[in-house]
């Protein structure tokens, strides 16, 4: 894929940049380059809601639902001069990037009419409920059931690994809706709201210090039977769908936190004398090697727009940058020496490349591990036999 930038291209990125330095030197640069997604979450609401007022939140969106019918090119630069200006870490990045496209994708009129505005807005955020203790890289093995009682699905089950769900209002949520069903059969894609009786969330500490993630148990949680995006039992579909949007432009807004992270080892690197360091240069080389191309074949993906399945880029996508960002992280903390390993302070909040290593050790694990991530590529991307299965 070829992406070019026009005159007009390069006036959006100019608009867009102005607006973001703006922001980020003025009335929110208390939150400037924060390296996680669990610091100041009130201020970071008022963020999301900032966003919104300047239609900022949600540019790819149709303008109907609160974006601005952006381009693809105008997507990128957004992401781009997001990432430069060093703003926060959506914590509606859930929201905006994978169940609102999923919404407008696979949902009603009505589904978007009562769904899209609260997240446009930004006064409503969304968690993701895949994951679970048995069905974690594993999709097709969730063990979470959902019946229809009326006008209402019913839920019980456990989701783990489930981000920033201690202050989200919504989840959606992979449930068995089939008695009796096994692997991607008889699963339907639910939204529920957050605050209900019947759904408790334990935080989950991380070695990082940070709880990010959370444990999230339903007993006889309850949603409308309109809730359901989709048909019964079509949830594998709709769910394979929202994951082609993961793959899709915030992937560039992720390699442009990479190369911030990239440009503080090589600045840390000047520093402290490590960059005469040959094997040092040679690590900080290939680093930028494959961060090229990454972004190589993010702009491929991007050019796919059947989202009923994930291509052979997006297949590749998860473990490419997973791999290549725990070797950073490896880079940065012998980059730093042992000044890398002692925390600043008591809060046992650590600076962002310290954390980069800390929290990019997961990387290979959550969203598929790296194992799991081999046989999706073999399976669906090349075509071979699928590993053997006891369930099936």
């Amino acid at each position: 894929m070829k992406l070019g930038f026009s005159t007009a291209d390069e006036a959006f990125r100019s608009e867009c940049a102005a607006w973001l330095q703006a922001q980020m030197t003025g009335p929110f640069a208390d939150i400037r380059g924060i390296p996680n997604l669990v610091s100041k979450v009130e201020r970071r609401r008022e963020w999301e809601q900032q966003l919104a007022a300047h239609k900022w939140s949600c540019i790819g969106w149709p303008e109907q639902w609160g974006g601005r019918g952006a381009t693809l090119a105008q997507q990128v630069i957004f992401a781009e001069e997001y990432a430069r200006a060093g703003a926060p870490g959506r914590i509606n990045h859930i929201g905006v990037e994978l169940a609102g496209p999923t919404i407008l994708a696979f949902g009603t009129e009505e589904q978007k009419a009562r769904f899209l505005p609260g997240i446009a807005a930004g006064t409503a955020i969304w968690c993701q409920g895949y994951s679970e203790p048995n069905a974690g890289s594993d999709l097709a093995n969730v063990r979470t059931k959902a019946r229809l009682d009326g006008d209402e699905w019913v839920v019980n089950g456990q989701k783990v690994w489930t981000s920033l769900a201690h202050f989200s209002d919504w989840i959606f949520v992979i449930a068995r809706s089939e008695e009796g069903s096994k692997g991607p059969k008889g699963l339907t894609f639910l939204m529920m709201e957050m605050d209900q009786p019947g759904i408790e969330v334990r935080p989950i500490r991380q070695m990082n210090g940070e709880a990010e993630f959370n444990e999230t148990f339903l007993t006889d949680a309850r949603c409308p039977a309109g809730s359901l995006i989709g048909t019964p039992g079509d949830g594998w579909r709709v769910a394979m769908g929202l994951l082609a949007f993961e793959r899709g432009v915030s992937t560039l807004a992720q390699q442009m936190g990479f190369r911030n992270e990239l440009d503080g080892i090589i600045a840390a690197a000047k520093a402290n004398g490590k960059d005469r360091d040959p094997v040092i240069r040679q690590r900080v080389a290939e680093a930028e090697i494959g961060l090229r191309l990454m972004r190589y074949g993010a702009l491929r993906m991007l050019s796919n727009t059947d989202h009923s399945a994930i291509d052979g880029a997006a297949l590749t996508y998860k473990i490419q940058w997973a791999t290549w960002r725990r070797n950073l992280g490896e880079l940065a903390m012998d980059v730093l020496g042992q000044a890398g390993e002692i925390a600043p302070g008591h809060d046992y909040e650590w600076p962002m490349l310290p954390n980069l290593f800390l929290f990019s050790r997961s990387d290979t694990i959550y969203g598929g591990t790296n194992q799991i991530q081999r046989n999706l590529i073999a399976e669906r991307g090349l075509g071979l036999p699928k590993e053997p299965r006891g369930d099936l």
